[in-house]
């Protein structure tokens, strides 16, 4: 999808809709906006259900301050204005809600942006401008302070956020990543102390590169590629709609009965993928005119040392990255399920996963089908495509139990006894 091909109006419908359905804003909470290349400012309307908007309910406010709609712009119109006039540079603005920004903004305390490298680069320096009656020209003036002194977001003391960006995807993107990374770091302080990564090792990751592939042109594709490409970009979709993607993480492959590899590709937005952006990689050589995902050789290396896995899935979850960023073991013998899908979690060191494909691909096996990888991501793999994300939802949903339970009391887990008895019943393989 051309984002940037959409008219201003679509575009605010469109990201708002995101906003809305993932829980990130309330009815009456949020707004977006827009200048164009006339100059003009589309903003979301005051006082309309956001869950329900369309592009007739957008708001166009004209250079010289006249106002097109059948609605009022937003209250916090002064803000999006001051934020223009300060930085011609930005070009969108997003301000919203979500729960966990909210949680720090009314603490007044920043998240950390070094849990995992993406959050850094994608995000950037943040600051936090001092409290302002909302619509006033009071807190428009502490918000464009910070857009002066060079930072693109800002948290609001007892507030929200307010991001700015040179499109209103980018500063979605920014927006989605700095709730998923605040999210990550509420859940990772209710397990211990969280670990936060150095200038040298997120400069480590920044320097990942792509594979250096050859390309090559397919001439056909078989009836067996072309149901992995559809089933791949529906659990793909699956994951998005559930938390355990965002638009710019998450790798999904499949190994083909020739030996094939399909993956995602590298920096296309994951809620809007199409089977025709997943990539094919065959005999080191991979689809011209695409990027694979940077993570294609340490797939290979798995699929080359282990047979039976035939998917492989990596993600940054919430619950499960918050035992990424502490030194807290996931121990999966909570209820039977988990322990029968999930068996002995390892962790691997940051950077493992790119600098050190052969060692992580060697401590998978039947007996540790997942890996998190510290401050980085986990992997999870199964037989079959299903079979792997029905891996990566247990886990999730296991580190969600695990957490919530710490309110609660002591852990006990399945003894070693019960352990043995569901290796019989259930024929699982060492």
């Amino acid at each position: 999808m051309k984002f940037e091909l959409l008219h201003p109006a679509d575009q605010l419908v469109m990201i708002m809709d995101r906003i809305y359905n993932y829980g990130m804003t309330t009815t009456s909470g949020g707004n977006l906006s827009i200048i164009d290349e006339q100059g003009d400012l589309w903003i979301t309307p005051g006082g309309v259900d956001k869950g329900s908007l369309n592009r007739d309910d957008m708001v166009c406010v004209k250079p010289d301050g006249k106002i097109i709609g059948k609605h009022k712009p937003s209250s916090e119109l002064p803000f999006h204005q001051s934020v223009y006039r300060r930085r011609p540079d930005i070009k969108s603005v997003l301000h919203a809600h979500p729960s966990a920004i909210v949680a720090f903004s009314i603490v007044r305390r920043l998240p950390d942006m070094r849990l995992i490298p993406n959050v850094n680069l994608i995000c950037g320096k943040i600051a936090m401008a001092p409290y302002g009656l909302p619509g006033s020209e009071d807190l428009g003036e502490k918000i464009a302070k910070k857009f002066d002194e060079g930072y693109s977001t800002v948290l609001l003391e007892n507030h929200g956020v307010v991001i700015g960006s040179e499109t209103l995807f980018k500063a979605f993107m920014a927006f989605e990543t700095l709730e998923f990374s605040s999210r990550i770091e509420l859940h990772a302080l209710q397990l211990g102390k969280v670990r936060s990564l150095d200038d040298r090792l997120i400069d480590i990751s920044r320097q990942k590169n792509s594979p250096q592939l050859a390309t090559f042109k397919p001439t056909e594709h078989t009836s067996e590629e072309k149901a992995a490409r559809r089933d791949m970009i529906k659990l793909i979709r699956r994951s998005y709609d559930q938390n355990l993607f965002t638009s710019t993480q998450g790798t999904y492959s499949v190994r083909l009965s020739d030996g094939s590899i399909l993956i995602t590709p590298y920096g296309k937005d994951r809620k809007y993928l199409e089977v025709e952006d997943l990539v094919l990689i065959r005999e080191g050589a991979h689809e011209e005119g695409k990027s694979p995902s940077r993570s294609a050789l340490l797939h290979e290396k798995i699929y080359s040392k282990n047979p039976d896995i035939n998917s492989i899935l990596i993600a940054h979850p919430p619950y499960i990255m918050a035992f990424a960023v502490t030194d807290e073991k996931f121990d999966s013998r909570t209820i039977p399920e988990s322990y029968i899908m999930l068996r002995n979690i390892e962790k691997v060191p940051f950077g493992a996963s790119f600098m050190q494909p052969d060692m992580t691909a060697d401590i998978i096996s039947n007996r540790t089908p997942v890996i998190i990888c510290e401050n980085d991501c986990v992997i999870v793999t199964g037989h079959d495509l299903l079979n792997a994300f029905d891996r990566l939802e247990v886990a999730e949903y296991s580190a969600h139990a695990i957490i919530v339970s710490k309110r609660l009391g002591q852990i006990v887990q399945i003894s070693d006894l019960e352990v043995a008895d569901i290796h019989t019943a259930f024929k699982l393989k060492n």
